[in-house]
């Protein structure tokens, strides 16, 4: 298929799409790695959020609303319970009936990680029993829909029709468009939406939520990391004029959750000139990084808040990988088979499932209090049902095991527990840090990101003590390190702002570049002949990459991508095009390397109508893209009719 010679370049239409109807609450999940939960506000008082409520269960010393990433359903796959609950049930199984019990955490990990993401991709449960990844996820979605419902409707005098809430969910920035569509596919099969209303549901991307809600702060509400103040390079040596301690922000943090409604600013970039006007320091303010640190991905991204009208504009294309708190976990799990065998560690956890479950939890409860300089041990207790089945399975004693490792940095105390010294929580957390630091230092070198002065640390991992310090030794000297006061419920927030306004991000970067396969006229000296392809007498180039965007491109929200495409017969009634991308722009043909299949374009053509006029011969479907949101969308229609036709984007089929 060759594109008809229409102008081809990014055309400009209306670049702040308005909603096609008005909803009357909007309602964001952040269905994160390891904890989730919802928020929502009324359209009609959008400066009110309203935290979901507390839930019943909860681990000592974690402060905060959000439930843990788990599920567990029956042995015939029926839903039984999620967050605290599934894992309280879990626990309470016996040993024998947990085997057959599906229980699910830290499952969102493998959506990330499945390079051919499909509606049939499987997950395994903790007992090694699989099931389809799309039910697992709407399974936990259909569980959230349920009870936001109940809760907004409780706190609505009017009544609430189900197309009355617009839905947020909130994914990582560095997911690539399969896993989007999985997720909004999830939805689907839970009930959020209807396919047919696809507007009803919106895919946040983390630092980008976690942004919108930033602009909004106040210097009342952010705790300073940063220890010495810059003005050109130099030091101040100015006391530092916030307590960054996180003993007191945590006691702020805990002041605030008494209430489940926070009030957000309505102005925006008033922590900037509050800041200058403290400091005497002229330092420009509208350009900021955000560091999401999550339990599974780390996400980063630079905006700028447009004045006045406190719109965002993406300087960098959004990065990060799979750095999250999660890898401690996983550092955690390494030291334990190295200890005591990694057949023996694989065997407990198919055999006694629920035991190993309380240790992830025990190590968990222990890591949130990991702090840098601290001088005595962390006592993590493992489970009876370990210490029996070790000595039935190898013929000693744990202590023994412990002894044999030659592991000096983790002990073995006369309660039955394993003490790890300061140096092995160090070593548990320094490779997970070390990549985060790394990838921070690696983004503040683009010529886009140098100069910028203020980075804001969010997500669930940002609580963390010794991520906290790196991030200040590494970067404090030449950037405010900022962390807002709810950290972990940074995105959250933010989600429903996106929810109440989508356009409050006005430009993005391309993270790809995309384009389709096309045939352009052989040039002799240019085109290599084994692309040369001779129909009806005329010589064509095959396999030539025709570019929709380009990666790190920055486009609008409301800026098309318009193509024209010809069916190739008469009579024909779908055009299929596959579309291709790749992570660099110096790319010809789509046979070149690093150059991809992703997905297809489907247009679906109406029978032609007597009254519809025109040669029946050629007929031309123009297609609209926009790649200004957080979801590629395609429109088309039917030149000749002005008649729309049904246009769809595929990632997950490929």
């Amino acid at each position: 298929i060759s594109p008809s010679p229409l102008p081809l370049s990014l055309q400009r239409a209306d670049p702040r799409p308005r909603c096609t109807r008005a909803f009357s609450v909007v309602v964001a999940i952040d269905f994160g790695t390891t904890s989730s939960g919802y928020a929502f506000s009324f359209t009609q008082d959008p400066e009110a959020i309203h935290m979901m409520r507390r839930w019943e269960g909860g681990d000592p010393g974690v402060a905060n609303q959000k439930s843990p990433t788990c599920l567990l359903l029956t042995p015939e796959q029926r839903f039984h319970s999620f967050g605290f609950a599934a894992r309280d049930s879990y626990h309470d199984l016996d040993p024998e009936e947990a085997r057959h019990w599906l229980y699910f955490d830290k499952f969102k990990m493998k959506i990330h990680s499945t390079t051919d993401l499909t509606m049939e991709t499987e997950l395994e449960a903790v007992n090694s029993r699989r099931m389809r990844a799309i039910d697992v996820f709407a399974h936990a979605l259909r569980f959230f829909r349920e009870h936001a419902l109940k809760e907004v409707k409780e706190q609505s005098s009017a009544m609430l029709e189900t197309d009355d809430v617009r839905w947020v969910i909130t994914v990582p920035a560095v997911w690539r468009q399969p896993a989007k569509q999985f997720m909004r596919e999830a939805a689907y099969l839970a009930g959020l939406v209807s396919p047919e209303a696809p507007e009803q549901l919106l895919i946040a991307l983390e630092p980008e939520a976690a942004s919108i809600y930033c602009r909004k702060l106040r210097l009342h509400q952010v705790i300073d990391l940063s220890s010495r103040l810059m003005a050109n390079g130099f030091e101040l040596d100015s006391p530092r004029l916030f307590d960054s301690s996180f003993r007191q922000s945590r006691e702020q943090l805990r002041r605030a959750r008494h209430s489940r409604t926070f009030l957000v600013e309505s102005g925006t970039g008033e922590l900037w000139a509050e800041m200058q006007t403290v400091f005497v320091v002229s330092v420009p303010g509208d350009r900021y990084i955000v560091v999401d640190c999550g339990g599974g991905t780390v996400d980063l991204t630079v905006h700028q808040i447009e004045q006045p009208q406190g719109t965002l504009k993406e300087l960098y294309k959004a990065s990060g990988g799979p750095f999250g708190a999660v890898g401690v976990d996983l550092a955690f799990e390494a030291m334990l088979c190295k200890i005591f065998g990694a057949d023996f560690i694989e065997s407990f956890k198919a055999k006694r499932p629920a035991a190993w479950v309380d240790l992830t939890i025990a190590f968990e409860a222990r890591k949130r209090t990991a702090m840098p300089g601290r001088a005595s041990a962390l006592n993590i207790s493992l489970p009876f049902s370990f210490i029996d089945f070790y000595k039935q399975h190898r013929g000693h004693s744990v202590e023994t095991a412990l002894r044999k490792s030659n592991m000096n940095i983790v002990k073995w105390s006369s309660q039955g527990m394993l003490r790890l010294t300061p140096e092995a929580m160090n070593e548990l957390f320094q490779p997970t840090i070390s990549q985060i630091i790394q990838h921070i230092a690696d983004l503040m070198q683009k010529p886009e990101v140098r100069g910028v002065r203020f980075l804001f640390l969010v997500g669930g991992f940002a609580e963390s003590p010794m991520l906290q310090h790196a991030v200040q030794s590494a970067f404090g000297r030449g950037c405010r390190i900022i962390i807002p006061q709810d950290v972990g419920l940074t995105i959250l927030k933010g989600a429903v702002l996106f929810g109440l306004d989508p356009t409050v991000v006005r430009v993005r970067r391309c993270p790809l570049t995309y384009g389709v396969g096309v045939l352009n006229r052989f040039v002799e000296g240019k085109h290599p002949r084994e692309k040369l392809l001779v129909k009806e007498g005329r010589e064509w180039c095959t396999d030539v990459l025709d570019r929709f965007v380009s990666v790190d491109q920055s486009v609008a929200l409301g800026e098309v991508v318009r193509r024209s495409y010809t069916p190739a017969r008469p009579g024909q009634r779908k055009i299929i095009i596959n579309i291709y991308c790749c992570s660099s722009d110096d790319v010809v043909y789509i046979t070149d390397p690093g150059v991809r299949k992703c997905g297809t374009i489907t247009l679906d053509l109406p029978e032609w109508q007597p009254g519809d006029g025109g040669r029946r011969g050629r007929r031309e479907i123009r297609a609209t893209m926009q790649f200004g949101d957080t979801e590629i969308k395609m429109t088309a229609v039917d030149v000749l009719t002005s008649r729309s036709v049904r246009a769809a984007i595929d990632f997950l089929s490929n």
